[in-house]
């Protein structure tokens, strides 16, 4: 899926053999965007968002102008206002332009009510950095990445091109990586939503799980 061959040797934050990791901190990166709210273009660093104790969450997607995508776009957009209360910064990101951004915000009506930015990665450096990079096609799988304030990689999912996401789970996943955040000796069961109850691992609840969660 991703391929270390293409990337630039010769840039400031990535190496060749270099790939985020589940639980490690993320490298930097810096991309130009498309801003449908400002209706201009800008850039955005990892490191700026950090300053800012920003919660990030990367949306990678093969290409504008295509099929699933809007719908996927479109998916994510209707939970914005929800991530965004949370301190979530929602980045989408494919190996489009900016100018290929705002043409597709522009045509595509699915994506009338998608305010968060539109990320650049045309170099495909970001992409193979988090294992997403197609080199046969050369755009990005379908991948999600959740970022913590301190810049640690804990979330990532990775589908095939063909299989649309689903925005509830992220937010349900963003829920559970912020409640963990604030409670790291405790651990959130399937399907757990805020409220519910979760686990606190011991050699006591060996074997003891259904009964701890009656």
């Amino acid at each position: 899926m991703s391929c270390d061959t293409g990337y630039h040797h010769d840039h400031p934050h990535f190496h060749p053999v270099e790939h985020a990791v589940i639980g490690k901190p993320v490298k930097d990166f810096t991309m130009e965007v498309f801003d449908p709210e400002e209706g201009g273009f800008g850039e955005v660093s990892l490191e700026a968002l950090k300053d800012q104790k920003k919660w990030v969450i990367l949306f990678f997607y093969p290409a504008d102008f295509t099929f699933v995508c809007p719908t996927e776009l479109a998916d994510l957009a209707a939970k914005h206002s929800e991530l965004k209360a949370k301190n979530c910064e929602v980045l989408s990101v494919s190996t489009d332009t900016k100018f290929t951004h705002l043409a597709w915000k522009n045509d595509e009506v699915l994506l009338k009510d998608v305010k968060y930015k539109m990320a650049a990665d045309h170099t495909g450096v970001v992409s193979r950095y988090f294992g997403v990079y197609d080199c046969e096609s050369g755009v990005a799988q379908r991948g999600t990445f959740i970022i913590n304030p301190e810049g640690i990689l804990v979330g990532t999912e990775i589908t095939f091109q063909n299989v649309g996401r689903n925005a509830d789970e992220l937010v349900r996943k963003l829920d559970a990586s912020i409640y963990l955040q604030d409670h790291p000796a405790e651990a959130c069961p399937a399907k757990w939503t805020p409220g519910e109850k979760t686990l606190t691992p011991s050699e006591k609840l060996v074997g003891k799980v259904g009964e701890e969660l009656k």
